[in-house]
């Protein structure tokens, strides 16, 4: 019987960030598949130069239009439904969007969707970006569109939900979503991390990190304000439209580490994390891959108490804040700097989420669903 043939199907490839480290293993689990997007900045993503990249229609728009598609998910919709997959026998869709709208054209197809969460702006975070949707001026437009806009996509999203033949959730916190929202189960298999990226040096510097998208949702100002407060050395990698108020808030113990494109470079995020005493990660994510990253430097984390961050840190790995509160991160991180934590065990830790053993999960399930 031949090998089946299998497409990944991914929401848009213009940053590096989790989701595209999911891709890349995708990609490297199932050799010689090709990768369908809905747009690609091959300068923002070089790590997909080696790999057979398609685009949808949405590429090929004029560069006002194509930026403009981040405004109307409708476009990504219609995107991804018009992508002719009817030469692949299996499609793996990596979604935190529009990807899963992806159609089958054969009855033997199989639809695998690696769920990194059911669209959180629609589901289960609408309030929070109601809120403060991160459009920065165009902030306004966005909340009185809202309303109007989410109540059809939400259909669409559900709808194509059901269409999925095997859902993969990367938490257990996404499996009770993905069940919530779309009324469907999922097998959990956690995102990949590249454990042997990481050194952990045994004796320890006297700083601690902050890495990710300076967004609203991500909290920093919650580890540069508790680093503040505490005198600390912070470290904080990365960029976003919450920089400057970050830089504006921080007190003379904090440093900030950006490259040419905003984010911190590879290179200097995991000596940061093979020396540093602690980790701080405020915000609620579906999983968070960096928490994984610092524990296989060595480095304890300290956690904000919902969502993925339950199934990486325990007490042998950091400490858990209950409340997205100043005080509460500064509680949290005293009792770290009163516990002891072996940077072994931690990496021990983190190898539960080693790459290897996400590309042998995610084989297994796709020979699984092959029809018989």
């Amino acid at each position: 019987m031949p090998a089946p043939k299998i497409a990944i199907v991914h929401d848009w490839l213009t940053n590096m960030a989790g989701a595209e480290d999911v891709a890349l293993a995708l990609l490297e689990a199932f050799p010689g598949s090709p990768i369908y997007t809905s747009t690609y900045i091959p300068k923002r993503v070089p790590a997909f130069d080696k790999y057979d990249v398609r685009t949808t229609y949405l590429q090929h728009l004029p560069g006002p239009l194509k930026k403009l598609h981040k405004f109307l998910p409708m476009l990504r919709v219609s995107a991804f439904q018009k992508l002719d997959l009817s030469e692949f026998d299996i499609i793996i869709s990596s979604s935190s969007a529009e990807s899963k709208q992806v159609r089958k054209t054969r009855s033997d197809q199989v639809h695998i969707c690696y769920c990194h969460t059911p669209i959180r702006y629609y589901w289960s975070h609408y309030r929070d970006y109601r809120k403060d949707p991160g459009f920065g001026k165009l902030n306004w437009l966005v909340k009185l569109a809202m309303p109007l806009v989410v109540p059809p996509l939400k259909k669409a999203d559900y709808k194509a939900a059901q269409e999925v033949d095997v859902f993969v959730a990367n938490s257990y916190e996404v499996q009770k979503r993905i069940k919530k929202y779309y009324d469907r189960p999922s097998t959990v298999v956690h995102p990949p991390v590249d454990v042997s990226r990481f050194t952990p040096a045994r004796i320890r510097d006297d700083y601690y990190v902050a890495l990710g998208r300076q967004v609203p949702y991500k909290r920093a100002d919650l580890a540069v304000a508790a680093a503040t407060k505490l005198g600390l050395k912070l470290k904080v990698y990365g960029n976003g439209s919450e920089h400057d108020k970050l830089v504006a808030m921080a007190g003379p113990t904090i440093e900030f580490f950006t490259d040419r494109f905003g984010d911190a470079s590879d290179e200097a995020v995991e000596q940061a994390l093979n020396h540093a005493k602690g980790f701080i990660f405020p915000p609620e994510e579906d999983f968070g891959i960096v928490p994984v990253q610092a524990l296989a430097g060595g480095t304890p984390v300290v956690a904000y108490k919902k969502g993925g961050a339950l199934d990486i840190v325990d007490k042998e790995s950091g400490v858990l804040f209950d409340e997205q509160t100043v005080d509460s991160v500064v509680d949290a991180i005293k009792k770290l700097e009163n516990g002891t934590y072996l940077p072994g065990t931690l990496r021990r830790k983190a190898k539960r989420f080693d790459k290897s053993l996400f590309i042998s999960k995610m084989r297994k399930i796709a020979q699984d669903s092959i029809p018989r």
